[in-house]
C-alpha cells in the first residue's frame, strides 16, 4: 500500500500542475459521467422488468379467476408469442398429484412451497424450450395448489440491452468531454499563473522590476474595476494573487529605486569631502615645505573632514536598514530628556538662544521608547532649527501633554519644499550653501516613525519653520503610550 502511495507521490512531483489539473477535472466529470449513466441503466432496467412483472401479476390474476374450479396441469397453450395470453398451468403441493401430461414450465421446489403456503410468490428468469428468454411468476392458487404464469422477455432484454448500448456510448462520449474541459479548464485557470510564472522569470533573468501581470479590465463605474473599492470582493483567487504580485512588484521597484537613489546621493555628498580629505593629507605629506601655522591649518582641516565623513557614513547605515532595531524599551520622561537635549544644543550652539517650555500637565509625561534614539531624534530637530535662526533668533522647544513642537524664527520652508524635507540627502536652494548632509531630518523621521509618533513641518505662523512631533494614543496616569510600529508589540518585541 505504502508503494502504490509513493508511486503516486512521485507521479504527482514529476508531472507540471496543468497536467495534474486536467486530470483531476477529466477524472471528476468522467466519474460522474459513469455513475450517472450506470444509475440510468439500472432505472430503465428495473422499469422495464416492472412492467413485465405487473403483466405476469394481472394474468395469473385472470387465470386464478376464470379457473378456479381446476385441478393440476396446463391451463393455457404454449408460450411462443410476444405478448398475452401467457402460458399458465396449475401445480400442486404434492407432487404425487401431478397430471400425467408433463407440465410446459419448469417445476422446482420452490413452486411446492408456494402451493403449500411456505413460500412468498417469486419472479424468475429461465430459458424456453426455443432458447428465448422467458420470466415467470408463481403464486398462491386456492387451497394447497400454486400457479405459474410466463411470458416471453424478449422485448425486456432487448430493451435492457439497446439501453446499454447507448448508455455506453453516452459514458464513453462523457469521458471523451470531460477530458477536453479538464485540459481547457486547466489551461484557462492557469493563464494567469503561467504570466505571473514567465513574468517571475524574466525579472529573475533581467533583475527588471518595471514588467507586470497583465490583469483582465473590470467594468467602469463600478466597484472591482480595476483600483476601485471592492475589487478583493468581486475578483477570483488568482487574479486577486496577480494583483498581490503587482504591487510586490511596484514595491520591488520602489524599493530598488530607493537603493539606487540612496547610492547615487552618498556617492556625490562623500566625492567633496573624500577630495578634501585626499587634498589634505597629500599635503601634510609634505609637512616639511609648510610652515607651523599652514601645518596646524591643514590638520585641524583634515580632523574636522574626517568626523563629518564618519559622522555622514554612520548615518547612512543607520538609514540603510529602513528599520529601526528593537531593543528593550524604556520608560522615557519627556520632559527630561528635551531639558537634555537643550542643554547639548546650547553647547554646540553657543550663539543661539534655546528656550524650553514644558506645559504642566506634560511635567510627568513619559513613552517607552529607546532614551538613545530619542535623544537623537531632539538633537537632529534642534541643530537643524538652530542651522537656520538669525543671530540672536531663539529656537523654542515646547512639550505638552499631545506633542512636542521645535520652531526656529528663520526664513521657513518654501511651499514647495514641504513635501520633501524629510527625504533623504534633500536640501533646500536656501540650505545648500549650509553646511549638512541633508540625512538628520529623514533620520529623525525614521526614528519617530519606529517609536510610533508622527513627524511634521509646517510653516510657523509669523516666519520661521516648525517641526512637530504628535503623540498618538491614550493619555493616563501622566503616561503615554505609543502605538507600536508594524510588525511589533508595544513593548518592542518582536511577535
Amino acid at each position: 500500500m505504502s508503494g502504490r502511495r509513493g508511486l503516486g507521490a512521485r507521479w504527482r512531483r514529476r508531472r507540471p500542475l496543468r497536467t495534474r489539473l486536467a486530470v483531476m477535472a477529466s477524472a471528476a466529470v468522467a466519474l460522474v459521467a459513469l455513475g450517472v449513466c450506470a444509475a440510468a441503466f439500472f432505472v430503465i432496467r428495473y422499469k422495464l422488468y416492472q412492467q413485465l412483472d405487473q403483466n405476469l401479476a394481472q394474468s395469473a390474476t385472470l387465470i386464478a379467476q376464470q379457473h378456479r374450479d381446476e385441478g393440476p396441469g396446463v391451463v393455457t397453450g404454449e408460450c411462443r408469442f410476444l405478448g398475452a395470453p401467457a402460458c399458465s398451468q396449475i401445480v400442486p403441493a404434492d407432487s404425487a398429484k401431478d397430471p400425467a401430461k408433463p407440465y410446459l414450465l419448469p417445476v422446482a421446489g420452490a413452486a411446492r412451497a408456494v402451493a403449500s403456503g411456505q413460500q412468498a410468490p417469486y419472479y424468475t428468469n429461465f430459458t424456453l424450450p426455443g432458447g428465448k428468454p422467458g420470466r415467470m411468476y408463481t403464486t398462491t392458487f386456492g387451497e394447497g395448489d400454486a400457479v405459474q404464469v410466463a411470458l416471453r422477455a424478449d422485448i425486456a432484454e432487448r430493451g435492457v440491452r439497446q439501453a446499454a448500448a447507448l448508455l455506453l456510448a453516452v459514458g464513453g462520449a462523457g469521458v471523451l468531454l470531460s477530458a477536453v474541459g479538464g485540459y481547457w479548464v486547466s489551461r484557462t485557470g492557469l493563464a494567469p499563473i503561467t504570466r505571473l510564472t514567465a513574468t517571475a522569470e524574466h525579472i529573475a533573468a533581467t533583475r527588471d522590476a518595471r514588467h507586470r501581470i497583465e490583469l483582465p479590465p473590470g467594468p467602469p463605474g463600478r466597484e472591482g474595476h480595476p483600483g476601485g473599492e471592492g475589487r478583493e470582493g468581486r475578483e477570483d483567487e488568482v487574479t486577486r494573487l496577480a494583483a498581490a504580485f503587482n504591487t510586490m512588484l511596484a514595491e520591488l521597484e520602489e524599493s530598488v529605486a530607493a537603493r539606487r537613489r540612496l547610492v547615487a546621493d552618498a556617492s556625490h555628498e562623500l566625492r567633496t569631502p573624500l577630495t578634501a580629505l585626499r587634498t589634505n593629507a597629500e599635503l601634510l605629506a609634505q609637512a616639511d615645505r609648510l610652515t607651523p601655522t599652514q601645518r596646524e591649518r591643514a590638520s585641524g582641516a583634515l580632523g574636522r573632514q574626517l568626523r563629518e565623513v564618519t559622522g555622514l557614513v554612520n548615518d547612512l547605515i543607520e538609514l540603510a536598514r529602513e528599520e529601526e532595531p528593537q531593543p528593550l524599551l524604556e520608560e522615557v520622561r519627556l520632559a527630561e530628556l528635551a531639558a537634555h537635549a537643550v542643554d547639548a544644543a546650547r553647547g554646540h550652539w553657543s550663539a543661539v538662544p534655546f528656550t524650553l517650555r514644558i506645559s504642566p500637565d506634560a511635567a510627568h509625561l513619559s513613552v517607552p521608547g529607546v532614551p538613545a534614539r530619542l535623544s537623537r531624534l531632539l538633537t537632529n530637530l534642534l541643530d537643524n532649527a538652530a542651522k537656520f535662526s538669525p543671530p540672536g533668533a531663539p529656537v523654542e522647544l515646547a512639550l505638552s501633554a499631545t506633542d512636542l513642537t521645535v520652531r526656529d524664527h528663520g526664513p521657513g520652508i518654501a511651499e514647495e519644499d514641504l513635501p520633501y524635507v524629510f527625504d533623504r540627502f534633500y536640501r533646500a536652494e536656501k540650505a545648500r550653501a549650509l553646511p549638512g548632509s541633508g540625512l538628520g531630518l529623514a533620520m529623525a523621521r525614521q526614528i519617530a516613525h519606529a517609536h510610533g509618533v508622527e513627524l511634521t513641518a509646517e510653516r510657523a505662523p509669523g516666519g520661521g519653520a516648525l517641526f512637530r512631533l504628535t503623540l498618538r494614543g491614550s493619555m493616563g496616569a501622566g503616561r503615554a503610550v505609543p502605538r507600536a510600529p508594524s510588525g511589533h508589540d508595544p513593548r518592542g518585541c518582536a511577535p
